[in-house]
């Protein structure tokens, strides 16, 4: 997986827990009265509802770039199946080197 495929997944994790601290907030202050709460309340309403649909795609954008990445995988060790075996063998080799030294 890339790089950029998991700082959006990490993004998208970060973005649910802000959109669920969000909704605790807006529940805890239900009951509280005056202008300046209102208007506070709304524009929270406001903005959670843009943050989920933020979420939503970038968590669809991040589901589409790892398929992506799946299907060339896939397609690679089917068009070239010996390289896919010499370069597993190789990275086994040096993940077994790299721990036998400890």
């Amino acid at each position: 997986m890339s790089n950029t495929v998991a700082s959006k997944e990490k993004l998208v994790a970060d973005l649910k827990l802000v959109v669920a601290d969000t909704e605790e907030l807006l529940r805890a202050t239900a009951g509280q009265a005056g202008e300046k709460v209102a208007e506070l309340r709304t524009r929270l309403e406001q903005r959670l509802q843009g943050a989920k649909v933020a979420l939503a795609d970038a968590q669809a954008f991040a589901t589409e770039k790892a398929k992506a990445a799946a299907h060339a995988t896939d397609d690679f060790v089917h068009a070239e199946p010996w390289k896919a075996v010499g370069i597993a063998a190789a990275l086994g080799l040096a993940l077994g080197v790299l721990i036998g030294r400890r």
